[in-house]
């Protein structure tokens, strides 16, 4: 007798529990908890960690996002505005800037502004934290403007035609009326913008550290290469895991209450 579609649906769906419910007993049954344990978490040396990792590396993976990130947003919003011009230079200009910084991956443009630029003009960053801020928000800014480019164009053309015929400039309707607006499309995405920035930061190390800018990534490996355990890796990666998962639910909690707000 065929099964009906939502029969196999079932049985499709019950065959991954069994596979699930296997693997996990496997692993259980063949793991040796002891020496894992014993490898990857010691609470001598979580303890070990601390405080240098809040006080040093937390704070500086923090300084690089707010930097990155504000940049990134001015940047971003001038880029999106420069998208929507109807001067076609500026259109042009802005679209150039957005593919090459998205099409580049990030640690190679940490690489060329962290070390092409200075060796070919034989000149130096003169603050450590903005030779890694600034291809940050160099970045994240072409991401942005996309971001805040579709937000723009979701809000209804009439408003800026009831602006105009009020009397308003573009400049000040879209200042106004239209990014205002705009703004409860965005937060969600530029809000998911920030938790990769935030992980993005761990890059930043390919540059070279000191005692006063090493990050949690940076902060965590060293550790690693000092104690011959994978604790201190562990430990930054549940400080990651502290702040970016409030940041995901608040991002959740904003799309179910746009969800809302749409019915």
């Amino acid at each position: 007798m065929a099964l009906t579609r939502r029969q196999r649906t079932r049985a499709l769906r019950y065959a991954v529990y069994a596979v699930s419910v296997l693997i996990l007993v496997a692993v259980a049954l063949f793991v040796d908890w002891g020496k894992l344990g014993s490898a990857m978490f010691q609470w001598k040396l979580v303890r070990a960690q601390f405080p240098g990792i809040l006080s040093t590396a937390a704070k500086n993976t923090v300084i690089f996002t707010i930097c990155g990130f504000s940049g990134g947003l001015v940047l971003g919003l001038v880029m999106a505005l420069m998208r929507l011009s109807a001067v076609r230079p500026y259109r042009w200009f802005a679209a150039t800037y957005i593919e090459i910084f998205r099409g580049i991956p990030l640690i190679v443009t940490l690489l060329i502004l962290g070390f092409g630029l200075p060796i070919a003009f034989q000149w130096r960053w003169p603050n450590p934290y903005l030779q890694g801020a600034v291809p940050l928000a160099l970045v994240s800014a072409a991401y942005m403007a996309e971001t805040i480019r579709a937000g723009i164009e979701a809000v209804p053309k009439g408003q800026m035609e009831a602006s105009r015929s009020l009397g308003m400039s573009y400049a000040r309707a879209m200042a106004t009326i239209i990014i205002p607006q705009a703004v409860r499309v965005i937060i969600p995405p530029l809000t998911n913008e920030l938790v990769l920035l935030i992980k993005d930061t761990s890059l930043v190390s390919v540059l070279g550290v000191t005692d006063r800018t090493i990050d949690l990534a940076r902060f965590g490996r060293e550790g690693v290469n000092s104690t011959a355990n994978a604790t201190p890796l562990i430990v930054a990666g549940l400080v990651y895991l502290a702040m970016t998962l409030p940041l995901t639910q608040l991002v959740a909690w904003m799309e179910r209450r746009a969800k809302a707000a749409s019915r």
